[in-house]
């Protein structure tokens, strides 16, 4: 297969399944699918359905990358959690932001701060997370668990079994990352757990210390709508939900 002096497009056409195909028209077809998708799509799946070689299709994602660039597109093809996705480009956030920002359903600080927990210490339990946080979690999991973004684990051998939780795809779709490597380094010691005595069923009391992994994590000024390729902080996610 021959590239033009732009090294962008390839020449030669290729028979598939009876029809020429062109890398424009491949590229075409590999925009269709990601424009027609909710979630990432792998290679496996791009190549599956649009009928082309695995080794073509990440040719055409590259194709329709530059062109896409190359054309001024507010669109951009991201390779996230682990798989490819038709995404709007950052410098446009503001203005998708103001477009969704009426009644969209988005994380309150608490479920930020319970998510946070999981994410750096999963698998965990709903103890070793209300020992942190020094408040009842179980409303918060239930909206995480409603919402996709973490999935129970498994037991953990300790007594009573406790259910174990862990982050999912989900999870690294809505802040934009493509696996956990990616979460901002922490440099903190753990706070201390807070005894089970003083474990609330509502908001923590204002002697007890607030869960603070970090301001990157943690802003309580903070109150925009997350955008794809947000990274973990309540100014990605805040949220007119209380559920603590």
């Amino acid at each position: 297969m021959t590239n033009t002096s732009a090294g962008i497009e390839m020449d030669i056409q290729e028979q598939s399944g009876g029809q020429v195909v062109t890398p424009v028209s491949a590229a075409a077809t590999i925009e269709c699918l990601l424009f027609a998708a909710a979630e990432p799509l792998t290679l496996e799946d791009l190549s599956r359905a649009a009928h082309i070689p695995h080794e073509d299709t990440v040719q055409a994602l590259s194709f329709l990358q530059k062109r896409l660039t190359r054309d001024g597109s507010g669109l951009q093809v991201l390779q996230i959690a682990g798989g490819w996705q038709l995404s709007t480009r950052p410098e446009h956030a503001e203005a998708i932001g103001r477009l969704l920002s009426r009644g969209t359903s988005r994380l309150s600080r608490a479920a930020l701060e319970t998510l946070a927990i999981i994410a750096y210490r999963q698998p965990v339990t709903s103890p070793e997370i209300e020992a942190v946080r020094g408040v009842s979690s179980d409303g918060v999991l239930k909206t995480l668990l409603d919402r996709r973004l973490i999935a129970e684990a498994g037991r953990k051998a300790a007594i009573g079994r406790p259910m174990l939780y862990k982050t999912t795809d989900d999870f690294l779709h809505y802040f934009g990352i493509t696996d956990l490597s990616q979460l901002p380094e922490l440099d903190l010691e753990a706070p201390p757990p807070v005894p089970a005595d003083q474990i609330t069923d509502g908001r923590r009391t204002a002697e007890l210390a607030p869960f603070s992994p970090g301001d990157s994590l943690t802003d309580p000024e903070a109150d925009s709508q997350a955008t794809p390729g947000a990274k973990l902080s309540p100014d990605s996610c805040a949220d007119d939900d209380q559920v603590n």
